[in-house]
């Protein structure tokens, strides 16, 4: 029965491992799985007027220092709230190795993934749902949970042990997206006007951040058109950063009203702004909706870094960028306050985001009246 599902720690029901119902589910995915028609993933990609494929726009990382390089990621934030980073100085070689080494653990025997089962207190470790609300619609997908910054809190006793080489390629993975993402929080910073350390002062600065990596598997679906790896969400943190399969697509961003698959460059990272981040630039940068599709022919994997604010310290929108002309469009409210909601109700599009900005604008009626 440990194949199937883990039944403690602190779950509202027994928690079905997906890797397990694709084995032994057939042709029909149970019904736990079926999402709504109105939210069930589209097949075609829409065409841009003038022909080709309409996909997320490529920035070359190659020059971090140059007003090209920040115009360009500036654009892609504010229009799309998404890039992928090409010739980024992560070597291929650590991309591969990672992605091997995950890989690795979801090929494991059942009971070997079972010794790191979680639970939805932190979250870290193997998992199969986000949400504690009993009895609500699934995803078709498992993860890998665990944190990297603050340093304090990382615990390697808490990272899989096999394959070998996984411990190892995790920790120099998450060293090396970190400089990384330092790199990107400056060109953002500088696309709004701002000294190049603005928002890394604002997210606690160097080491004062923190940093947390979700590994994504998706087994093979017979029934891909009812159900999604991932329902659309926005991500609540900073800022992710994604390494997505090398060989499956499955990735699709909302764009004006519209699902986008994402059709991936090799060895690029796919780079979305999270709700910090659009709150602290006064909704200047887009935290942007998107979603996992599944595939019946075969698996995916992918790896989504994310970075966040340090977790206590109240953020709003930084006061450079409000004014007379421009107030405040979110209230302050530290990290750890903001995914209460997302720990107890899962993902659920923008619905916390746009409740804060509800709630900023009927404070400010209220206080004008």
């Amino acid at each position: 029965m440990s194949s199937c599902f883990n039944g403690g720690a602190g779950w509202p029901e027994p928690v079905v491992r997906v890797q397990a119902v694709s084995d032994t589910c057939g042709e029909a995915i149970p019904e736990r799985y079926v999402k709504p028609p109105s939210e069930r993933p589209s097949t075609t990609t829409p065409q841009p007027a003038g022909g080709g494929v309409l996909n997320i726009p490529v920035v070359d990382m190659s020059m971090p220092d140059s007003d090209d390089t920040v115009r360009a990621v500036e654009a892609a934030c504010r229009e799309w709230g998404f890039f992928q980073a090409v010739n980024h100085g992560v070597r291929p070689e650590l991309l591969r190795r990672a992605r091997s080494s995950w890989r690795g653990f979801f090929r494991q025997p059942a009971e070997v993934r079972e010794r790191y089962a979680n639970s939805p207190t932190t979250y870290e470790g193997y998992g199969s749902r986000l949400g504690t609300t009993k009895g609500g619609h699934l995803d078709w997908g498992d993860y890998y949970f665990l944190h990297l910054l603050p340093t304090s809190i990382k615990s390697h006793d808490k990272w899989p042990s096999l394959p070998s080489t996984l411990r190892e390629a995790t920790e120099e993975y998450g060293e090396e997206v970190a400089k990384l993402s330092r790199r990107v929080t400056t060109l953002l910073s500088k696309g709004l006007g701002l000294d190049g350390g603005r928002l890394q002062e604002a997210f606690g600065g160097e080491g004062g951040e923190g940093a947390c990596l979700r590994v994504n598997f998706y087994p093979r679906c017979p029934q891909p058109e009812l159900t999604l790896g991932v329902a659309a969400h926005s991500d609540p943190g900073g800022m992710t950063m994604l390494l997505v399969d090398d060989h499956v697509r499955g990735l699709q961003v909302r764009k004006d009203d519209r699902w986008i698959t994402v059709d991936p460059v090799p060895d690029a990272f796919i780079v979305n702004i999270g709700d910090q981040i659009q709150v602290l630039s006064n909704a200047a940068y887009k935290s942007v909706e998107h979603r996992v599709t599944v595939s019946a022919a075969e698996e995916r994997l992918s790896l989504a870094f994310f970075y966040n604010p340090r977790s206590d310290v109240p953020l709003g929108p930084m006061p450079e960028l409000v004014g007379p002309e421009s107030p405040a469009l979110y209230p302050e409210m530290t990290f750890d306050e903001y995914r209460v909601h997302i720990r107890q109700r899962g993902l659920s599009g923008k619905a916390q985001l746009q409740s804060l900005q509800s709630f900023r604008g009927a404070a400010a009626a209220s206080s004008s009246s």
